[in-house]
């Protein structure tokens, strides 16, 4: 009634509104604005890309703690029903009797719903891999990140053994996109050898977080909130990272796709002997962490007669010499860039020697030491070659990043779709001594292999491929530069800048741009 009879006073609020109003507009465009400087895009990139690769493996290790527990649950709840209809329609016999399901089928049914996710994964990555390279990396993410969210929220809500089977398939369905496309962002904008391997490390460290902090996560909050608390969190934190997807990459924004190079075939690049190489080291390397997940925990109760905590801490300790290896191998890598395949090689010899020692513990303390071992190595081993990848793809190939990374994606999941099938046969056929001196030697006998990629840090990019890649006129600025440059020089002439800062011509020999184009130092 005040405000009726002010107009002074409305006009006051109609102004300090109006003030508010340019105020939020001008920090959205300063917003905008920090958001197009390259630096801190790339950087946000990173950030998202991590939380993304986070989520992912937080999803695949939460279910751990969870889901045994929660599908024996069913299984009772199954068989109490069947009871009750059992006895009600045989009350007058007295020797009928009602068969439970065996253990064995349900150890098969977890088997089965803990590989489906790596399974249909390791199918969907060739596909995956020529979709990124032919329409770019904002786009997979992006996708990636809502199908990971629809299948968390499936996980939360799920309340039979089939839903979960579908909500864990989906998981790899989007991680095939996520993953891939966002470790080939990451070798996108980072593409000086360095950054590369400290961005890379710093995205390792992340997956090595998610999967050894989320069966404690899951665990604890599975005890004391219940099923569903640990899916809807991480499904909060899913749909936020996907939001700032589309903030910051703008995937859909009208921007010229066609001027992309086209990416060598996936299947090209699975015969390079590099790549090749490369690629069985790191499914060699990640066999003992993905076979020992699902059958040490039993061990463990057999011959420690370990606790309920110590069987959910198992892998914990294992993050901070995960980290160690990735810390010291960015550091290497920068004062010794050459020696990637020898660290390497360090780190498999290191995987190996600590899978051998694992069956000779005898307690909860000696069994933390050959599991840290393990996963040190994991880290020098995927720190020290994932970069080289992405210089593979540099100096052999073409500068696309999406076929070769799902190809590092295929060599996980080849190791985490066999590991909770097949490990729990291994062991009961030969025993988990046999197991692990088995995986341990094929960690030591491959590691002479990666000899071969001694030649690499000697390579360099093939000079009549960049003309190749130029003949279809320039994609951009640096092209567009290049290309001038060549024409000129087939003219016989090179650009200079004088003292004053102008361009200038001057004769150049055309045999100097002939003599450049070695593919080897």
């Amino acid at each position: 009634m005040e405000t009726e009879g002010n107009p002074e006073a409305s006009t006051g609020m109609a102004q300090a509104a109006a003030l508010k109003l340019s105020e939020m507009g001008e920090r959205t465009k300063q917003l905008g604005t920090a958001f197009q400087d390259p630096e801190r895009q790339r950087r946000m990139i990173l950030v998202i890309v991590c939380v993304a690769l986070l989520l992912d493996n937080m999803l695949y290790m939460v279910i751990v703690p969870i889901i045994p527990d929660y599908l024996v649950e069913l299984q009772n709840e199954a068989d109490d029903a069947r009871a009750a209809v059992f006895y009600s329609t045989h009350t007058n016999s007295t020797n009928s009797t009602m068969t439970k399901t065996p253990k064995g089928n349900f150890d098969l049914q977890i088997g089965v719903l803990f590989a489906s996710k790596a399974i249909l994964q390791l199918l969907i990555n060739p596909l995956s891999g020529t979709f990124i390279d032919r329409i770019g990396y904002d786009i997979p993410l992006f996708i990636g990140l809502n199908v990971m969210f629809l299948s968390t929220v499936t996980f939360a809500f799920a309340e039979n053994y089939w839903t979960l089977f579908l909500a864990r398939s989906m998981q790899g369905l989007g991680s095939a996109f996520a993953d891939t496309s966002g470790i080939a962002m990451i070798a996108d904008k980072y593409n000086e050898e360095g950054e590369r391997s400290k961005a890379l490390g710093i995205a390792l460290a992340f997956i090595s977080f998610g999967s050894l902090v989320a069966p404690p996560f899951g665990g604890v909050l599975y005890e004391f909130a219940g099923k569903r608390v640990p899916f809807i969190v991480l499904a909060c934190i899913c749909l936020i990272d996907a939001i700032l997807c589309l903030v910051v990459l703008k995937p859909f924004s009208n921007r010229e796709r066609e001027n992309m190079p086209v990416g060598t075939p996936i299947y090209k690049l699975m015969f390079d002997p590099y790549i090749a190489v490369v690629a069985g080291a790191l499914t060699t390397c990640n066999i003992p962490l993905a076979f020992l997940e699902p059958t040490i925990a039993n061990w463990m109760e057999d011959t420690m007669h370990a606790s309920q905590w110590e069987i959910g801490m198992t892998w914990l300790p294992a993050f901070f010499p995960h980290v160690l290896g990735v810390f010291l191998t960015v550091k290497l890598a920068a004062k010794y860039p050459h020696l990637q395949w020898f660290y390497g090689a360090i780190g498999m010899v290191c995987i190996g020697a600590s899978s051998c020692t694992v069956p000779a513990c005898k307690n909860f303390g000696q069994l933390m030491l050959p599991l840290c071992g393990i996963c040190f190595g994991i880290a020098l081993v995927d720190t020290a070659l994932l970069p080289t990848l992405g210089f593979l793809v540099d100096v052999r190939h073409v500068s696309v990043y999406g076929s070769v990374y799902a190809i590092a994606d295929i060599s996980y999941c080849v190791a985490y779709a066999l590991g909770p099938v097949v490990a729990g046969q291994i062991v009961h056929d030969l025993g988990f001594v046999q197991l692990n001196l088995g995986m341990g030697l094929a960690n030591v006998l491959y590691a002479p292999a990666l000899l071969m990629l001694k030649k690499v840090s000697q390579m360099k990019p093939s000079f009549s491929e960049r003309n190749i890649l130029l003949e279809d006129g320039p994609t951009g600025l640096y092209d567009t530069i290049k290309m001038e440059e060549r024409q000129r020089k087939r003219k016989g002439l090179c650009t200079t800048i004088d003292e004053n800062g102008i361009d200038t011509f001057a004769q150049r020999s055309y045999s100097e741009e002939e003599s450049s184009g070695g593919e080897y130092a």
